[in-house]
Formats: C-alpha cells, structure tokens, sequence
C-alpha cells in the first residue's frame, strides 16, 4: 500500500469473463450507524468464482471489492456506536444494505427482503485489508475461536439454513448431497449433527474433494447413489439437498428422493430446467428453496464452531495473501481444496 489512505483490494470490475483484478482503493469512511473491521481473514465463496468467471445469475454492482465470508478485529467505531468498542473480535452477517420497513424484515426475515444487498455484490466486500459494516451485522466471537475458523461461519449458516431450517431431518433419516463444494460438505456435516445417515455426491472432478467428506464420516460415491438411496426399503432418501446448482442435479435429485420426500435447493445455477417437473407431483415430494440466514442461525452456528462441536478444518485448503487470488480462485475452481481463505496485506 502506498499510504495509510489507500489498501489492496481483489475487485470485480466488470460482467466479462476474468474481470477481476487487484486494484488499490481508499480506505473505506464510516458513518454514523457503522463499524470499521480490520479483515483477519475472508474466505473464497463459490459466488466469487461464478462473478469470476461471469456465469452467475444475480445483479452485481459493479466494480465492486468480493468477499463476504470474513472476520476481524473493529478498528474504528461510528458516533452512534454504543455497543462495539476498537479491538471486539466479530464476524459479520452478509445483508449490508436491507430496508428496515419491508414486512419480511420486520419478522427478522430480512435475508428475504427484496431490497437486500449483499457483501462483495451489492456493496464492498472483505477481500481487502479494512471494510466498513453496519453495526447491526456484528457478532462477538470468543478468543478461542480462531479468525481462520470464523470467517467461514457465513458458509455454515447457509448450510445450518438449509439442513435446520428449511428441511424435516430426523435421526435415522438418509439424505444425499449432491455436490460436494463447501456448502454440500457442511451440509451433510450438519445433517449428521441432526442424527441422519449421509451421502455426499459429486462428479469424477470431484474425488478429492469427496475424500474431505469422509472425514465428516459420510458415505461417498461418483454419480449414481440410487443404490445408497433404497438401500434401506427401496424407495429412496429421505431428503436430498442439491448443492450443485445445475439442472442436471435437480433431475437427479427428483429420481433419488422417495415419495412424500423433500428436496432441499441451495446451490445456485442459471441454466433452464429442460425436464418435466411430473415426478414432483407423482410422488408428492416437497421443493424447499433454502437462501442465505438470520441473526438466530449466527449465534447457534458460532456456538457450534466455538465448542468444535461443528469443526470446519477438513474443508480449509490453504491461506493466501490477497495478492495471490488468483491462485486461491484456481485452487477451488479446479477441486483441489474444497474453500481456500485469503489475509490481507
């Protein structure tokens, strides 16, 4: 950096493919109602390769600092501050911008709020050495939880969201995962902690980052797991939770789900269906759209790491300065590591 006014940044700066680049960017001024972060550490999100590449489906406002997975030390504190005080270890909820009046967040819903805007797509992100976040998305970490641990609490919320949440997980239950990224991996990790015989799914890309899976004492396999599935009484799993994303995964999933099951969606994709949605209705099953999380999930989800009750390690693949994105942006890309963190410089 050449000043103590200006800082690194991996910035997405335009809807083309390979549109990101380190740029150097003023550091950031807070308001009233916000906090500055000193970023310890911020984790690379599927999104962030899909803005990479420009094969993602959401509106990103370009150009714009990437980076929503994070956690750091609060360096300065707004005027309205009252709670916060410089050198609180936190992590930050995702929903930088939400409209305070819509009826979804005034239920505490405002992840579903229509006006939200997010980290690294909306607004500034973390991949940087200071981000400016609204004190309403703070929350405390203890001193032993470590930062490289707690900047990936944002994936395990989205995970807790879809496997709590928004699906009807019981012990004894057999759910698929289809996709073994890091939401899939902590998907089925979580569905564990819920009592459920797991398999986790993926491609032949995908055998390494299926060994990861393992480790959470799941059953493994590349492509077909319909023998898995009806292992018990023939008639398939409980749940599947497609964590791909891409239409292929969805047919799949309509074909390993038993009658009267659910299908849990939380991996992204933008392609068409291209196939007929009669299993759904033939075999009674429910299709859940499970997206992003609330304040409750955070502080369960901290809990959960903070006691190793939910251990986050097998996923890590590595820390990278931010200079060295491209590398960390690769890695994933390519399956090598399941979620690469990058630290400021």
């Amino acid at each position: 950096m050449k000043s103590d006014h200006k800082q690194a940044a991996v910035v997405n700066y335009s809807r083309e493919k390979g549109s990101v680049e380190i740029r150097e960017i003023s550091k950031p001024v807070i308001r009233d109602d916000d906090v500055l972060i000193e970023v310890a550490n911020v984790g690379v999100c599927g999104s962030d390769l899909h803005q990479w590449t420009a094969d993602h489906s959401w509106s990103v406002n370009y150009p714009v600092v990437l980076g929503h997975e994070f956690g750091g030390v609060i360096a300065e504190v707004g005027d309205k501050i009252n709670d916060w005080k410089v050198g609180d270890r936190v992590v930050s909820e995702t929903a930088a911008v939400i409209n305070a009046n819509n009826p979804l967040t005034r239920a505490g819903h405002y992840n579903l709020d229509p006006d939200r805007r997010g980290f690294g797509y909306g607004v500034d992100g973390a991949m940087t050495r200071y981000v400016r976040v609204p004190a309403r998305c703070l929350h405390r970490i203890p001193n032993r939880l470590t930062f490289e641990k707690a900047c990936l609490t944002e994936p395990c919320c989205v995970a807790y969201n879809a496997v709590v949440g928004n699906s009807r997980i019981r012990p004894g239950d057999r759910v698929v995962v289809l996709g073994p990224g890091a939401i899939g991996i902590l998907c089925a990790a979580i569905s564990k902690l819920c009592g459920a015989d797991v398999a986790v799914v993926g491609l032949e890309p995908d055998q390494q980052r299926l060994k990861i899976a393992e480790q959470y004492q799941c059953a493994t396999m590349v492509g077909d797991a319909s023998a898995w599935a009806k292992q018990v009484d023939e008639l398939g799993a409980d749940v599947v939770i497609d964590a791909a994303g891409a239409s292929p995964a969805l047919k799949n999933a309509l074909e390993l789900v038993r009658p009267g099951g659910q299908i849990t969606k939380v991996g992204w994709g933008p392609d068409p269906l291209g196939f007929s949605l009669d299993p759904l209705v033939q075999k009674n099953i429910t299709l859940q759209g499970s997206f992003s999380h609330h304040w409750t999930i955070w502080e369960k989800v901290i809990y959960l790491l903070a006691e190793d009750k939910l251990d986050v390690s097998p996923i890590i693949g590595g820390i990278w300065p931010i200079t060295q994105w491209r590398e960390a942006f690769e890695k994933m890309q390519r399956g090598e590591v399941v979620k690469s963190l990058l630290k400021p410089v």
